[in-house]
């Protein structure tokens, strides 16, 4: 299925993070940790080149940890810090201050031996939509500065935010790139909610999701809605599914726009089990 979706104030935010990388001593950049590649903007590396980088992997609840682990391993430099964490739940944001004062340490040595006491460290923070950057951000305030919502593309301006542990934060809106070279990018972005279900076929893209799980992870997908066998055809997969959940019209007939819902809620939600979309290169030896 064709997926494309790059707003207008998605070109102003790459301007604006050019603009303003000078500003900041570091980069916080969020990524799903269950498609950690998809989920990586291929623009920010080269807009942000240069600058130390943590890489948090966020909704890692969701994920398998043994895959999580191996990407937050083959991510990781000597400029790059990587941590998982669950931002909604405040777990794994301890270790962020910590990890910047590891990055910058060169910088705020030269700056204490000219005298300066305080040091206050800011901090761009980047992603693409529906990552958790501003209940990340919200997280780290202690407050609701940063506004927050289940749809991509809520946040739409540059903004500071000040928070207890000397740390300020810029906070930038979620961006997308003009053309997804590669339709399972694509798949793997509109599965996790960063493209609006709006512009969507979410029935297809249910069909789509069914499809990837069946292979991927048969057993949690039959467990789940209680399945005793998974069908060669998707769509007699999703047929069953449908019936198990009562997501019926007159008639006995299929309403795939219900069941369209209902599989895409629980598999974001991870009530379909823990489940990473995509391992790293050689994923065996990390």
């Amino acid at each position: 299925m064709a997926i494309n979706w790059f707003p207008g104030h998605m070109v102003k935010t790459k301007r604006e993070i050019k603009e303003n990388l000078k500003l900041v001593d570091a980069v916080v950049e969020i990524r799903d940790a269950r498609i950690v590649k998809s989920s990586k903007n291929p623009d920010i590396d080269e807009l942000c080149a240069g600058k130390p980088r943590i890489i948090l992997l966020n909704k890692s609840d969701l994920t398998d940890a043994k895959i999580t682990k191996a990407w937050k391993k083959y991510l990781t430099n000597e400029n790059t810090t990587v941590i998982e964490v669950n931002a909604l739940k405040g777990e794994g944001l301890k270790n962020i201050k910590p990890a910047l004062l590891s990055l910058l340490k060169e910088k705020h040595d030269r700056l204490k031996a000219k005298g300066l006491v305080k040091i206050t460290t800011r901090v761009m923070v980047v992603g693409i939509p529906n990552v958790g950057k501003s209940t990340f951000i919200n997280k780290m305030a202690k407050n609701n500065i940063a506004k927050t919502g289940d749809r991509p593309g809520v946040t739409k301006s540059k903004q500071w935010i000040k928070t207890s542990i000397g740390i300020e934060l810029m906070d930038t809106p979620g961006v997308l790139w003009p053309k997804f070279e590669d339709d399972t990018v694509a798949l793997n972005l509109a599965f996790t909610g960063a493209i609006k279900d709006e512009i969507m076929d979410t029935e297809e893209l249910a069909l789509n999701l069914v499809a990837r799980l069946q292979e991927t992870n048969p057993e949690l997908l039959m467990k789940r809605y209680k399945l005793t066998e998974l069908k060669e055809e998707p769509i007699d997969n999703l047929d069953a599914i449908a019936r198990k959940r009562g997501a019926l019209i007159s008639g006995g007939q299929i309403d795939y726009n219900r069941i369209a819902a209902i599989l895409l809620d629980e598999f974001r939600g991870g009530k379909i089990g823990n489940i990473s979309l995509e391992e790293p290169p050689n994923i065996e030896e990390v």
